[in-house]
């Protein structure tokens, strides 16, 4: 029995789906999302075999959700698409599967069929995007979206992977090996991330350890390892 996760804004698409699925059998659903946002965060949670996500969402669509997970946990991925030719053209010239609304059953027998045939995970990356616009962040009753340029620290913290900017403070689904990959962050310790663009100081401390003061007075701490990129990179000699 393969775990679904049924991701679709439109509530009688999911359900419709949902009901398909429960009469083929073999695969159970455990979870559906009306947004990519709380897809995201259940895929990261449950941890599905496999995703039915619908492509036209408001916001943060489902090839942004594909952007924004940790490829090496990526679960399979069906998409499910009104029809679009450029789209499905990406799909078969990428072998993934797709259904288009409205789902006829024996279409989705095949594709629920081709999954329990699968024994290898599928490679999302040649549709994915290399970089991400818009970081979604939730948390006290309210869900965020912040622009990648803005953020200028990120860190892995008891509540999950925090971000800071000028203004806001929030947490994310997203990975830092994703940030890292795909906003302007980069690595300067196995918990931290920096905007470089935010830098305003570097602290050297007696003990040899370092931390980073971004312009809004942020502190990232900073490891041996990556105290020397991040001096090259600043045009720092010494």
């Amino acid at each position: 029995m393969l775990k679904a996760i049924v991701i679709d804004d439109e509530l009688f698409a999911r359900e419709e789906l949902i009901e398909q699925l429960n009469e083929i059998g073999h695969i159970e659903v455990i979870a559906e999302c009306g947004n990519a946002i709380d897809g995201l965060k259940q895929i990261n949670q449950l941890k599905p075999d496999v995703v039915f996500l619908d492509i036209q969402m408001p916001k943060i669509t489902g090839m942004d959700l594909i952007s924004m997970l940790d490829p090496d946990t990526m679960p399979n991925v069906v998409f499910v698409t009104a029809y679009d030719e450029f789209a499905v053209k990406a799909f078969e010239d990428n072998a993934f599967d797709y259904l288009l609304k409205p789902i006829e059953p024996c279409r989705l027998k095949k594709t629920v069929k081709r999954l329990l045939a699968a024994g290898t995970k599928q490679d999302l990356s040649p549709i994915a995007q290399t970089k991400i616009e818009l970081i979604p962040c939730s948390g006290h009753n309210r869900i965020l979206l912040l622009p990648a340029q803005d953020l200028e620290v990120a860190s892995i913290q008891a509540s999950g992977v925090q971000l800071l900017t000028k203004t806001e403070t929030a947490c994310t689904q997203l990975t830092l090996k994703v940030l890292e990959e795909k906003t302007p962050l980069i690595r300067c310790h196995r918990q931290f991330l920096i905007n470089p663009h935010f830098i305003r100081e570097i602290k050297l401390h007696d003990n040899g350890t370092s931390d980073i003061v971004t312009q809004s007075g942020h502190i990232a701490q900073v490891s041996r390892r990556y105290l020397k990129e991040i001096k090259e990179r600043l045009g720092i000699q010494h």
